[in-house]
């Protein structure tokens, strides 16, 4: 039976919309079917992961039981989450500045802020290597506690992802109404009483989400903690490129598949904790 148009869609339209489909679904496939297969890969019983050859949860036990990678993904973990609660205090205070100050220098200032953003990894990774090193604070110089260790690398990653929850926050910002700042001072609320209780619930939603940001672009970031981690200081990234060197195992597809659940979970709970602070503007 032929596809029947829309009321009011010409041919063109049909046409140009069944384009769109196809671009979308060859999009979805272009970008979802490599994770899939990774997942369905971590319950392959093939030693090599190479070729499907039965299902199997071992992998899974064997990637618990391995204490490299245990103590990789913690490292990851603990990072990523220092670095987030690092970058999104920076980064709200930064797009508040740029949003409501203005200052001599300001453009400049701004494009500053953006260099992070646009300059290779591979060439902040070496400078901030460079900093370390002449500063006395690389690490394996001395020995220190855990997590005090992983100083250098919340560093590196606070570096290069606060300007993006800066971004996220000050597009956020733009759509205020200052007449509700102008309200709550009008009844008597102090400074901090109006930032806390109508600035900040506003801010919330570009809060969550360049939180959610930095948390992913630290917990995967590869090429700037290859050059500012020491011997004793490996992350998860970091280890499975060491053992992906040597052939990819379902091992490592386990652990990678866990890693990439760990994201989701993150990303579901950052929505339901957007919900609210959107039913409340709206």
């Amino acid at each position: 039976m032929p596809a029947q148009l829309e009321p009011g869609a010409g041919p063109l339209d049909y046409g140009s919309r069944l384009w769109l489909k196809i671009l979308f679904l060859f999009t979805i496939v272009t970008l979802y079917v490599p994770i899939l297969t990774l997942i369905a890969f971590s319950f392959n019983t093939d030693r090599r992961g190479v070729v499907w050859r039965g299902f199997t949860f071992d992998n899974y036990v064997k990637a618990w039981n391995n204490r490299d990678l245990q103590e990789a993904l913690i490292n990851s973990l603990t990072i990523a989450v220092l670095a987030t609660l690092i970058s999104t205090i920076i980064g709200a205070m930064l797009a508040l500045l740029l949003w409501r100050f203005r200052f001599r220098g300001k453009s400049a200032y701004e494009g500053f802020m953006a260099l992070p953003i646009v300059i290779p990894e591979i060439c902040m990774g070496v400078a901030l290597a460079l900093f370390f090193a002449n500063t006395g604070m690389m690490e394996g110089v001395v020995p220190l506690p855990w997590p005090v260790n992983l100083s250098n690398i919340i560093i590196s990653h606070v570096a290069f992802c606060f300007p993006f929850v800066a971004i996220v926050v000050r597009s956020r910002l733009v759509g205020f109404n200052r007449q509700l700042e102008e309200a709550s001072k009008d009844l008597g609320a102090s400074e901090w009483q109006t930032f806390w209780n109508i600035l900040v619930p506003f801010m919330m939603p570009g809060l969550i989400a360049g939180a959610l940001l930095a948390f992913t672009l630290s917990l995967d970031d590869f090429v700037i903690t290859f050059f500012t981690s020491g011997p004793d200081t490996v992350t998860f990234p970091v280890k499975v490129y060491s053992l992906v060197r040597r052939g990819v195992s379902p091992e490592i597809n386990a652990a990678s598949t866990v890693l990439i659940f760990i994201t989701i979970i993150a990303t579901i709970l950052a929505m339901k904790l957007q919900a609210p602070a959107r039913r409340a503007q709206g």
